[in-house]
């Protein structure tokens, strides 16, 4: 059973930091990805890293955020800096399936709230 559980979520300042991480089980994953979305807002790619760690981020992230992966812990990361209340969303994890590309996991998300 393919799992995908996030934690690191909480509640900062506007220009303070966060990380997120996220923990997968159950298969072997190829790209690894952060999106995002918000109350009553469409979801929103973030960025994504694949097996040998090339990364791509959106451009709204780009200098801001860092995503990381451990294959042997098959765990991502999100380091999150100056962030902004416009990036308060609940942050979820997704997988491809390293045999099938078709198949994509998620997880149920971690809520970040950027707010004074």
């Amino acid at each position: 059973q393919v799992q995908l559980v996030e934690s690191g979520g909480g509640l900062v300042q506007p220009g303070g930091s966060l990380t997120l991480s996220c923990t997968a089980s159950g298969t072997l994953f190829s790209v690894m990805s952060w999106y995002r979305q918000a109350p009553g807002q469409q979801r929103e790619w973030v960025a994504s890293i694949s097996r040998d760690g090339r990364t791509n981020y959106e451009d709204f992230v780009k200098g801001r955020f860092t995503i990381s992966r451990d294959n042997a812990k098959d765990m991502i990361w999100l380091q999150m800096t100056g962030l902004r209340r416009e990036d308060t969303s609940k942050y979820k994890c997704s997988a491809i399936d390293y045999t099938d590309t078709r198949r994509q996991y998620w997880g149920q998300g971690t809520q970040v709230t950027v707010s004074s």
